[in-house]
């Protein structure tokens, strides 16, 4: 026995290390969804996008250091260029830009575009490049704010995913929503990354005006 899997062992964890072992234990994909992948979008998957007002966009690093990060405007955010490219604009943040800067070092992107009360979602692999200026950012305005920037992303590949995830977790059932289960966002703010802020401040900073600095600088 290797030392990493006499630790493994130890810790009563049993790796697994290959894709034979893993076809072994979880089997072959059916036909339907081997062969479901496109590389180019169908006017369906245009009409969803123009119905979708959000997204995760997931990033890596060179170094292989990943994101995942939200994105979210009114429905149709995401504009299609053409049959293989959209583009995502880039609102006023926190000005980490994990994600933008993970795309410098290594343009391949995973999209995952949702729509509010669907149980499916829509997937888009590619290469994201990041422009500063292009003649469709006038058209991504939104409360006088043109964005900076847009990531274009050129489709490698798109498919729709099924809905078993959301279907397990009820996502979408507001019987099973818990928002007060945790402290609020001015709690969390305080306790793990804004010490030294008092919790009157994040309060109102986090309260009700909160939605209307969406679109601000700063």
């Amino acid at each position: 026995m290797t030392q990493g899997a006499q630790a493994a062992a130890e810790d009563g964890l049993v790796e697994v290390t290959s894709e034979e072992e893993l076809r072994a234990l979880m089997g072959e994909p059916n036909a339907h969804a081997r062969n479901k992948s496109r590389t180019s979008l169908h006017p369906l998957d245009r009409e969803w996008l123009a119905h979708s007002p959000f997204c995760l966009v997931a990033t890596s690093a060179a170094d292989g250091s990943c994101d995942v990060s939200p994105k979210g405007d009114p429905p149709g955010f995401a504009k299609v260029l053409d049959d293989r490219t959209l583009a995502l604009p880039e609102r006023p943040g926190n000005k980490r830009m994990d994600g933008l800067r993970n795309v410098l070092s290594n343009p391949h992107v995973g999209l995952i575009f949702f729509l509010p009360g669907r149980d499916e979602t829509l997937r888009i692999n590619g290469r994201a490049r990041i422009v500063r200026e292009a003649p469709f950012l006038d058209d991504m305005t939104v409360r006088r704010n043109r964005p900076r920037l847009a990531l274009v992303v050129g489709i490698e590949e798109i498919f729709h995913h099924c809905s078993k995830a959301f279907l397990r977790s009820r996502v979408w059932e507001p019987e099973t929503w818990q928002p007060d289960a945790l402290p609020s966002r001015a709690r969390l703010a305080k306790a793990l990354d804004r010490p030294d802020d008092s919790l009157e401040f994040l309060e109102e900073y986090y309260g009700a005006r909160y939605a209307e600095k969406i679109y601000s600088e700063g």
